[in-house]
């Protein structure tokens, strides 16, 4: 096996709050969804997470949506789609469970997200939780 191929890659979860980010804010998030398009990292989402997305765009940013709709077929493109089968309710907001069972489903190494209630998790079933700058120096990307 080659260095730089997609089995050696860290899988990862961006949390919808990193999306967001990298594409109305750019900084650390954009530089996490530029390595997920040059494929330096695996990363993993499923379709809720998607949906949340895109209801999250189109209510809160809809002068972003034109930028998104191209992110999305990027995201369909570049990113691996899971379909949770397990449910999690160990954080009290509801879609932050379903990053959680996004990643289990996916076999991730890390979710980077900027929601404290995630972070303060610390890690879940071996799954690293950390931050987008903290991610970035860690694999040095």
């Amino acid at each position: 096996m080659s260095i730089g191929t997609a089995v050696s890659l860290p899988r990862v979860i961006l949390d919808t709050n990193i999306l967001i980010s990298a594409v109305g804010f750019g900084r650390k998030p954009r530089e996490l969804l530029n390595a997920a398009l040059k494929n330096q990292i695996r990363v993993i989402i499923s379709p809720t997470l998607l949906a949340e997305l895109e209801d999250v765009i189109h209510k809160k940013f809809p002068a972003m949506s034109e930028d998104f709709s191209s992110l999305s077929k990027q995201i369909k493109k570049s990113f691996k789609i899971v379909r949770p089968k397990e449910t999690i309710n160990v954080l009290k907001d509801t879609e932050d469970n379903r990053v959680l069972e996004a990643a289990i489903e996916g076999n991730c190494d890390y979710i980077i997200t900027g929601d404290k209630e995630v972070l303060n998790l610390g890690s879940f079933r071996g799954i690293k939780i950390i931050t987008a700058e903290k991610f970035l120096k860690s694999n040095r990307l």
